[in-house]
């Protein structure tokens, strides 16, 4: 499988040389970023901050996601591991700033992930002698792993999960996936779901665990955010105001959020709306939807809010600290059939949860948030109408929700605890 796959990469790398060349050249973000990721610089780094640590943990998030994920394991790692040398990588330049502004007091070392080609993976494995590799959620790339495996360094899975889609792929690829996962040491998956289906894939059932989402133990579930970014509100808003976060929203879900913003303005004139894109680059779009129907719209990106009723948070790590503003939160990714989002992060600011009909990815969260009474499932415009303008008459009903939602993620914490038990005993 890893001769193919280094076949298959070659031929990839000779037919595609010149065109990666011009990229790399003539579009300024990605020089400095594509060296790095080769292993250019890494040497000096290394070097320069690794003096007199016992044991080395190399902790990797592909992207923005996965970095806010990794911050409670990572600030859990540091305090219980005080001597250890804590390496921090993404495999994008958004995860890498995130995670250069998130992590700067817990890590030592922040890089780039290398490029999954063997020299440099190899170079990169070699240099940085970690004692332990651990992975949160996805990004498996075999040459690198198989590197890891070869030189004895236990590989460790944290909050992974399977949706739908992905496993249907793991099923058809499993010659490719099943050796992959085989790898790891431990995979801590979220949910029990999760871990059957690892082990359906062929995986050892001895070494996988259900261990929970980490964001159930986040800073800004435990109360250790910063002050001045706790009082920091997105919105400037009046005493009474009321306010809607749509977080994470897709195209086709933001049409029927604006409906039902302008019914619901009708009957409490004091609401505002925030909506935070999946993808922020759709910012300039959601403004012209909202136009469409009346409304003026301003994007965060553009610098400080002004008394308008919209708010388009296209930027990146605001929308966890919104939440705690929120009277209402609605998931995106679930009224299309695309899996959803995590609920947890409103959840656990106190805020009464609505969804869609589609959170395959996150099933056994949002069925918990049902069964509590902390959410509510709706099916389209007319339910989401219905069910949002229920709790904004009623305050009363509305707190119910809220403290609902804020008890059954309470009542999931000491993931973290759980992870660094088996951290140990891998140190």
């Amino acid at each position: 499988m890893l001769i193919f796959y280094n076949l298959i990469q070659l031929i990839f790398l000779i037919l595609s040389l010149p065109l990666l060349l011009a990229m790399v050249l003539l579009t300024p973000r990605y020089r400095l970023r594509t060296w790095q990721r080769l292993g250019f610089g890494l040497r000096t780094l290394v070097k320069g901050k690794k003096k007199g640590a016992r044991q080395t943990i190399w902790i990797h998030g592909l992207s923005v996601g996965e970095v806010t994920s990794a911050l409670p394991l990572v600030s859990g790692i540091r305090h219980r591991f005080p001597g250890t040398f804590l390496v921090f990588s993404a495999s994008t330049r958004s995860g890498s700033q995130v995670a250069e502004r998130v992590m700067a007091d817990h890590i030592d070392l922040l890089i780039p992930f290398p490029f999954d080609i063997l020299p440099v993976t190899a170079f990169f494995v070699r240099l940085i002698r970690p004692d332990l590799f651990i992975l949160v959620e996805t990004d498996f790339w075999p040459n690198f792993l198989t590197c890891l495996h070869r030189h004895k360094i236990p590989a460790m899975l944290v909050n992974g999960r399977i949706s739908h889609q992905s496993m249907a792929s793991y099923r058809r690829f499993s010659f490719f996936f099943q050796p992959l996962f085989c790898t790891f040491r431990h995979l801590c998956m979220q949910t029990e779901t999760d871990r059957v289906n690892m082990i359906d894939l062929g995986v050892p059932d001895d070494r996988v665990h259900t261990l929970g989402n980490l964001k159930f133990d986040t800073p800004l579930i435990t109360g250790s955010l910063q002050p001045q970014a706790a009082q920091a509100a997105p919105i400037a808003m009046p005493d009474d105001s009321l306010l809607l976060i749509a977080g994470s929203t897709h195209k086709g879900e933001e049409e029927i959020i604006l409906s039902v913003f302008v019914r619901l303005r009708a009957a409490y004139p004091q609401l505002f709306l925030i909506i935070a894109p999946r993808d922020i680059s759709r910012g300039k779009e959601i403004q012209e939807l909202a136009a469409a129907r009346g409304i003026t719209g301003v994007c965060r990106s553009k610098g400080k809010q002004s008394s308008q009723r919209l708010l388009i948070l296209d930027t990146i790590g605001e929308l966890a600290n919104c939440y705690r503003f929120a009277d209402i939160a609605f998931i995106g990714g679930s009224l299309p059939p695309l899996g959803g989002h995590n609920p947890i992060e409103p959840a656990a600011m106190g805020a009464p949860v609505l969804f869609g009909p589609h959170m395959e990815d996150f099933a056994e969260i949002s069925q918990d948030l049902l069964t509590a009474g902390g959410a509510q499932r709706v099916g389209g415009e007319e339910s989401l109408f219905q069910a949002a303008g229920t709790w904004l008459a009623d305050a009363r009903l509305r707190k119910k929700a809220g403290l609902a939602a804020l008890g059954c993620v309470e009542k999931q914490q000491g993931v973290i605890e759980r992870h660094l038990q088996l951290i140990q005993t891998l140190l």
